[in-house]
């Protein structure tokens, strides 16, 4: 069982540590929410929806999801549509340099974006259902949740950390050219992968 969970850790670490739209989505708002108590919403909508994807990939019901391809094409249509929005949003979003000038994302808003670049990525469900549901083949019974246990704790722990890093250097941007410089990044990174999408979508 230990053999398991240190698998579980290490290829769920190696699956999340890539830059991505999630993290990166994740960072932004970290750094950009005047407190990071207001950025939970964001961490904790990330961390469920990584939760629900490792569980769907070991129970195997995202092999299932992804077969239908009307589902897979509407899928990946939204997710397209969804990162545009989210990159013209971000993009368009102003510097935070005090609480008082505040006017980052609502929680509202965090919880539907954390919600679209985590589950609406078609490409993230797969390395999701690839790596960590096909892994999971080589357990059984309490050892496969462990496995399992120890994949979605690695997720939970990363996107508190990584919003916390956010956090920390978001407190050192007194000018706020730092945080205009990330929300282009930011904005940049999803429309890419929103072309990407839209290419395995056309080919």
């Amino acid at each position: 069982m230990i053999s398991a969970i240190i698998h579980g850790f290490i290829l769920a670490f190696g699956l999340i540590l890539p830059l991505g739209v999630q993290n990166v989505f994740v960072f932004n708002q970290g750094a950009t929410q005047p407190r990071y108590r207001r950025a939970f919403p964001v961490i904790l909508t990330a961390s469920l929806c990584d939760t629900l994807l490792i569980t769907l990939a070991i129970l195997g019901v995202s092999v299932l999801v992804l077969g239908i391809y009307c589902l897979k094409v509407v899928l990946l249509t939204v997710g397209i549509i969804f990162l545009f929005y989210m990159g013209y949003m971000i993009w368009r979003s102003k510097a935070v340099t005090t609480a008082s000038d505040a006017k980052a994302l609502s929680p509202k808003k965090q919880i539907v974006f954390a919600a679209s670049v985590s589950l609406l990525n078609p490409h993230a469900i797969m390395d999701t259902v690839g790596v960590i549901g096909t892994s999971s083949l080589s357990y059984s019974g309490t050892t496969r949740m462990a496995f399992a246990l120890a994949c979605i704790i690695t997720s939970w722990l990363w996107f508190f950390s990584l919003a916390f890093v956010g956090r920390q250097v978001g407190r050192l941007n007194n000018s706020g050219k730092f945080i205009v410089w990330l929300n282009k990044t930011s904005a940049l990174i999803m429309w890419v992968t929103a072309f990407y999408l839209l290419y395995l979508l056309l080919v």
